[in-house]
This record gives C-alpha cells, structure tokens and sequence, in this order.
C-alpha cells in the first residue's frame, strides 16, 4: 500500500494523528496520549507502523479501537443540541450578552459582566481538574429559568458550585446570608443548597453545594455554614486532593448522564 497520508488533529484538547488513504479514508489513528495506534484492518499494520514512524517515539499499542464503554456509547448517542459539554463557563450570560448588550455608557458596569468574570473565573479553575480524573460542565439549564453555574464531578464526588464576583470586597457569611461589601445581605446560601439539592434529585446521587467567592478581599463567618463549602477561586484546586467516593467508571457515567439536557428537564 502506498500513498498514506498522516494528518495531525486536535480533539477536545488531545493530539490524533490520522493515516488516510488517497482517497481521503481513514484506515488508522495514533494518539499520543494513550501512546496506542488504532487499527481499523489489521491488515494495512505494516504500512501504518511505517507511515507513522517518524512520528513515534517509545513503545506504543496497536491494535482494533477499545470496545466503548457504556458511558461512551451513551455520550456518543447524544443529539448535539442536547449535549451540554460543549458549554463554556458562562455560556448563558455570553448569550445574554451578544443579544442584548445594553447601553455603550454607563455609570456602573453592567453587573452580568462582572457574573460572567466569576464564572469564567472559576470555570478555568476546574476545568484544570481534568488532569486529576474530574469533568466539569458549566451553565446547566434548570427548569423554571434558573441555572447550575457549575457541576464538577471527580474522585471526591458530585459538586454544584455557585460564584458569586466579590472582587477586593468584604464577604460576611451567617448562615443563610451572605454580606457582600455594603450591600444588604442576602440568603444565597439557601439557594446554594436549593440547587444542589435539585441537582441531586437529578442525578440520584449525593450532590455537595459549594460557594465559590471570586478574588474576595476579606471572608469572615459569623455562623459556620450548613453543608456548604465555602471556597475563593484560589481553593478550588484543593477539590482535587479528594478521592475515595467514586470510581473511574462511576465518573465517567454520572458525566455521561450529566451531560445530557434532558436529564435536567425531568426536575
């Protein structure tokens, strides 16, 4: 066989290098990650090894593509439009914004920009989780216009974390209320349980709120919080240091069923 091309891609942030015949048929795949060249026929083997050698360095597997897990072959079911993964941190506020993106001036910055700093703030935090065995989604739709800022889910279980931007201000916390600056105090963490609550009737399974307070100056607590965990945007990576309470598989289903719009419509 001759004439293979090997084509470089990116997909969700991990190198393929494919090997298409002339026609423009993919007959195999390297990744490098998993260090595995994937076989579509074992037949063009040779011709693949040698397309590709340039661009291996070490030992790596080769053989058919590994059998889809369940959780796969559910993520790979999923209509695209039902598919919330691809959501960026805020993807509710952005839209918001495009479409309606009010006055050009103003005396005081629109607050949904300052919401959508916190969320895009923290959406980076976890999203560097992944390295560590967790999945994050973000801007989850809930029934009756509300929305889950947050779900991330790891080795340490099942988190819905709500920001809130409270840049060089003071936040005050007596449980439910929370004190921002000079503003009057609201009970936000009742509605932080509220949501984490729904998102565990979703879900089946145990769901921790957490509150996640973006670049604050100064966080006091009158009352220590009921089940909340009160985190900065500096905390997050610590999520990272729980394990114990789900498996690989566990996390990778509970994504795949997370990940779905409909699984949030039965709330």
């Amino acid at each position: 066989m001759s004439g293979l091309r090997v084509v470089p891609t990116w997909r969700h942030g991990r190198e393929r290098l494919y090997v298409c015949l002339t026609d423009g048929r993919n007959i195999a795949w390297y990744d490098r990650e998993t260090a595995r060249i994937n076989l579509l026929s074992d037949e063009s083997r040779d011709d693949v090894l040698e397309a590709l050698g340039p661009f291996i360095a070490g030992p790596v597997t080769v053989g058919p593509p590994p059998v889809p897990t369940p959780a796969e072959l559910a993520r790979l079911s999923l209509h695209p439009d039902d598919d919330l993964a691809p959501n960026r941190p805020g993807e509710a506020l952005l839209i918001a914004l495009d479409r309606a993106p009010g006055p050009g001036r103003r005396l005081r910055t629109d607050p949904r920009r300052s919401a959508l700093t916190a969320e895009q703030t923290v959406g980076e935090a976890l999203d560097r989780l992944d390295a560590a065995g967790w999945h994050t989604l973000h801007s989850i739709p809930l029934p009756g216009g509300d929305r889950l800022h947050h779900l991330a889910i790891g080795p340490g279980g099942l988190f819905a974390v709500h920001t809130l931007y409270a840049r060089k201000q003071r936040v005050r916390i007596a449980d439910p209320l929370v004190t921002l600056g000079r503003r009057a105090p609201e009970p936000l963490l009742r509605r932080v349980r509220s949501t984490a609550s729904r998102a565990s009737h979703a879900l089946t399974a145990e769901v921790h709120p957490v509150l996640a307070l973006v670049s604050p100056a100064d966080v006091s607590f009158t009352t220590t919080p009921r089940e909340v965990r009160v985190l900065t945007d500096l905390d997050l990576p610590t999520l990272s240091r729980l394990g114990g309470v789900l498996k690989p598989a566990d996390v990778e289903a509970l994504h795949a069923i997370s990940r779905d719009r409909n699984t949030w419509t039965r709330l």
